[in-house]
């Protein structure tokens, strides 16, 4: 047996929010990890806090720049 459906709404506590997204913030970067490695994937995530702070991945050794100026090749020649 499966769960049941989870409402998808704002979380009002500032604690249990905050924690929420630690969690969430690791799983999404676990989860690109994970995808660049078992599809040989090019993947940059870019993750802002509710109070600013960035976060990053990207899967390749030369980083963002690189991802982002093939995405801008891309969106340029579509």
């Amino acid at each position: 047996m499966g769960r049941g459906r989870v409402v998808v709404e704002r979380i009002q506590n500032k604690i249990n929010r905050q924690v929420t997204f630690s969690k969430r913030r690791s799983g999404l970067l676990k989860k690109a990890f994970e995808l660049s490695v078992l599809c040989d994937a090019e993947i940059a995530l870019i993750i802002f806090s509710s109070r600013g702070k960035l976060f990053q991945y990207s899967s390749t050794e030369s980083g963002f720049v690189f991802v982002l100026k093939e995405l801008c090749k891309v969106t340029i020649s579509v």
